[in-house]
């Protein structure tokens, strides 16, 4: 009979090779996402524990649309930790945006270190009922 019990593995942080801004120091990882599709939208969802709402900065230009959420470090000045799982970081992510993104309508709200974005589609790109005609 097989072995009913799993491991659980923690997800290594996986570093930015190269962020494009290099105006603080730091390690910069990649926030882990999840991607669903709505009739209406796209909903996003970037986990960046540590980030406050007021450090977070999503832009778009040329139909990039970036993710850069800052880590207030202060309250790690001093500590020496015994032990430690969790990698103290900024976190930068980049997507690019499919022309059916109405990108005027972006909104984006952060609550507890998850930032979430709606992605509205544009009207042309929504499912529209077609209606049927007898002959």
């Amino acid at each position: 009979m097989a072995d009913e019990t799993k491991e659980m593995t923690p997800k290594e942080k996986q570093e930015v090779a190269k962020p494009q801004e290099q105006t603080r120091p730091g390690r910069y990882f990649v926030p882990d996402v999840n991607i669903y599709e709505f009739d209406e939208s796209l909903k996003l969802w970037a986990d960046m524990p540590g980030v406050r709402e007021k450090d977070v900065e999503v832009t778009l230009k040329d139909g990039v649309l970036t993710i850069h959420g800052r880590v207030a470090t202060e309250m790690y000045n001093g500590l020496r930790p015994i032990y430690t799982e969790y990698n103290v970081g900024n976190y930068y992510r980049e997507f690019a945006l499919h022309e059916s993104i109405d990108e005027s309508k972006i909104r984006a709200t952060m609550r507890n270190g998850v930032l979430e974005l709606e992605l509205p589609k544009r009207e042309e790109a929504k499912p529209r009922r077609i209606e049927v005609r007898a002959a």
